[in-house]
């Protein structure tokens, strides 16, 4: 008996798993200068890494929780808004996985 494979079911569960990974070390990029929610929503976007709010929001408190960010409502333009940055440990955190990312990259490069 044959096994029939749902290919765009593996696709897409693959695809969802190799860009969540993708999105934190983005995230943690774009945060070395501050940003608040909507501008780091916008930057990503702008850079082909569009994310919903309904995914930005919990892995920013994520990551805030894990110490990698520290984040302060302010007022700006008449509205409350909470800013985004590295923590130390966050900056200490993107610069190993970056180091992670271009040694996988470069693997997968060789590989493929």
């Amino acid at each position: 008996m044959t096994h029939v494979t749902d290919t765009s079911s593996a696709y897409e569960n693959l695809r969802l798993e190799l860009r969540r990974g993708c999105l934190a070390l983005a995230v943690l990029g774009a945060l070395r200068a501050e940003q608040y929610g909507y501008s780091l929503r916008k930057i990503l976007a702008d850079r082909g890494m569009a994310i919903d709010e309904n995914t930005l929001y919990p892995l920013l408190r994520r990551l805030e929780t894990q110490g990698l960010l520290v984040s302060e409502w302010r007022e700006e333009d008449k509205r409350n808004k909470r800013f985004y940055r590295l923590s130390h440990d966050g900056t200490l955190v993107l610069r190993q996985l970056l180091a992670d990312w271009q040694s996988i990259n470069t693997s997968l490069s060789a590989v493929l």
